[in-house]
């Protein structure tokens, strides 16, 4: 009785630990597990590439820049998730998950040029208007870094 109580607690735990806002990840419908918040502060493509690779969260090391389409679908002007802006503004972000976003989020699709080689710039996703935009890769002037990993890998 008493491994199958400590089990049920274990469970509310980390069930609670994924549904507040202050969890360290979210799995979406989609079975894709993203971090709760973004890196925090200006990074160009390669550094967000690279801050991803990097990560370790949630017991996982597996950690990838979002995809442009990823970062597409969780976009939802119905949601408001608190978040900053510049030097610390509150403001809100349509993105699902409450997840704590403080920019423009970098996503690992490149853009390409006429004959198909990658191009030096990327696309990256804002989450106020829902709308995606290309930048050169070293600019980094509010673009941060959202990870994300296949759950249950």
């Amino acid at each position: 009785m008493r491994r199958v109580a400590a089990l049920v607690l274990v469970v509310a735990i980390s069930c609670a630990l994924s549904e507040t806002p202050s969890r360290a990840y979210w799995v979406d419908t989609s079975g894709l597990m993203w971090a709760g918040k973004d890196n925090g502060k200006d990074v160009s493509w390669q550094g967000a590439t690279k801050y991803c690779r990097n990560l370790r969260l949630a017991g996982y090391s597996n950690w990838r820049l979002a995809t442009i389409y990823e970062l597409q679908d969780i976009y939802d002007v119905n949601f408001d998730s608190p978040g900053s802006a510049g030097s610390g503004r509150t403001v809100s972000w349509h993105v699902k998950g409450n997840l704590f976003l403080t920019g423009y989020e970098w996503s690992s699709s490149r853009n390409h040029d006429e004959r198909g080689k990658p191009s030096g710039s990327a696309p990256r996703f804002d989450f106020n208007s829902g709308k995606r935009f290309n930048d050169m890769l070293g600019y980094s002037t509010f673009k941060r870094a959202l990870c994300v990993r296949k759950a249950g890998n």
